[in-house]
């Protein structure tokens, strides 16, 4: 197994964390390497569910080295909920890294998220999930944040913490008017995290590195979706950093040439959660029926999150910007007894205009109509599948068309949540 990078295609959501632990069994090191607690990945193994925020997926094997790279941001309090859960349930932590690079969401990031999301009227809403990591990159960018290695060195934190919560402190009370933070307590309250992670801070760039020239095998844990992505994404309403497949050398401090493979994750239809114009949106009773059977409602948030048809557009697009070499896709079983399937070829636009590649811009995107092809549905029960060849033919025949117009070969194909309801086609 090389070094191989797990990748959203859509806007998130996509089951990226089942095919994560299915590589992960393979894998030696497990690296995540952008995002926060704002993403989450859910992993089922037998009757045990993990419902994992800022810790990687591999945590769940006891030899895995598991990293979080300089491209996170972490919130202290959140990850050793989740670790202190993990150990509650037998599963161990003690391989757990964080590099010391990596930005700590602070107190007065989700505050400052909350705020700023509320004062914006409806139109301008970004559908923040309220965690403050925009606030937190943005203090990153600003070159004022506070880094890991700051909080396990409790000088150097009381005092960068002291005065970057006195400046918050005036831009709440003074921009938003409303109640100052008690500082104090925040310090405190954090020197304390800093001890109960001080063991786990480690240069996360070396760690890969040094496993990448030993020859093991590394897997690059995505979180979010090519869509989401700060730069190639549906801007604004994207997130704070780089879920596309060069974010990862970036966020894990490695070399691209250190990335053998990029498998996008994908499901075999198209859903989002919050603001921002989606093509191939359904408002109506497939669209929650589609909702209903797929579970559609967030990991993190428990938000509905809106449902569509597959959209080819999307998804050659994402083969583009992130060199996808393979392709997984999840939830088919949800589509049976959907009816006829539809997929989404190319947009029209308002002029006639036929566009088959995705719009630079969100104004194009939302003037875009989504031309389709059907696809005759299925209704059996494919959830018991456990080869390809099993699969109806109807299904075979959606897989087969969804990889022509994609131009990336479908690797596997997901009919249920469990690690044994992935099949791998040859």
């Amino acid at each position: 197994m090389p070094s191989k990078v797990v990748v959203g295609v859509q806007w998130g959501d996509e089951g990226k964390g089942k095919i994560i632990d299915i590589l992960a069994q393979e894998a030696q090191v497990v690296v995540r390497a952008q995002g926060g607690n704002n993403a989450g990945h859910t992993v089922e193994q037998g009757s045990e569910v993990y419902k994992l925020r800022t810790v990687p997926s591999g945590i769940l094997y006891p030899d895995t080295l598991c990293l979080v790279g300089s491209g996170v941001v972490v919130n202290p309090g959140s990850l050793l909920a989740e670790m202190d859960g993990l150990e509650a349930r037998g599963v161990s932590c003690k391989n757990l890294k964080i590099d010391p690079r990596a930005h700590v969401i602070m107190p007065w990031h989700p505050l400052i998220d909350g705020l700023a999301e509320d004062a914006r009227d409806a139109e301008h809403r970004i559908g923040t999930t309220r965690n403050g990591i925009g606030p937190c990159y943005m203090d990153k960018a600003e070159r004022s944040g506070i880094r890991m290695w700051d909080l396990v060195h409790e000088e150097v934190f009381r005092k960068k913490a002291r005065f970057a919560g006195e400046e918050k402190n005036r831009l709440i009370t003074r921009l938003y008017g409303a109640e100052p933070m008690d500082l104090d307590k925040i310090i405190d309250e954090y020197v304390a995290y800093g001890k109960r992670l001080a063991d786990h801070v480690e240069d996360v760039s070396l760690l890969v590195y040094n496993s990448y020239n030993e020859g093991k095998k590394i897997l690059f844990e995505g979180a979010q979706g090519t869509l989401l992505d700060l730069d190639m994404g549906t801007y604004p309403f994207v997130t704070s950093s780089h879920p596309v497949a060069g974010g990862f050398a970036i966020g894990a401090g490695v070399g691209p040439r250190m990335i053998d493979e990029v498998i996008g994750v994908a499901k075999a239809y198209t859903t989002r959660v919050g603001e921002g114009p989606f093509p191939t949106e359904l408002f109506d009773d497939v669209g929650q029926l589609i909702r209903d059977k797929g579970h559609e409602y967030g990991t993190v948030t428990g938000r509905p999150r809106r449902t569509g048809w597959f959209d080819a557009v999307i998804l050659r697009y994402a083969v583009r910007v992130n060199g996808l070499t393979q392709l997984a896709v999840n939830k088919l079983d949800t589509l049976a007894g959907v009816g006829d399937l539809k997929v989404c070829t190319a947009y029209r636009l308002p002029d006639g205009t036929l566009l088959r590649e995705y719009p630079e811009c969100l104004e194009v995107l939302a003037d875009c109509e989504p031309v389709y092809e059907t696809i005759p549905g299925f209704t059996e029960d494919i959830s018991g599948c456990r080869n390809f060849d099993e699969l109806p033919a109807s299904c075979r025949s959606y897989i087969a068309e969804l990889e022509r117009l994609c131009g990336c070969r479908i690797t596997m194909v997901g009919v249920g949540p469990g690690r044994d309801q992935n099949l791998v086609r040859e």
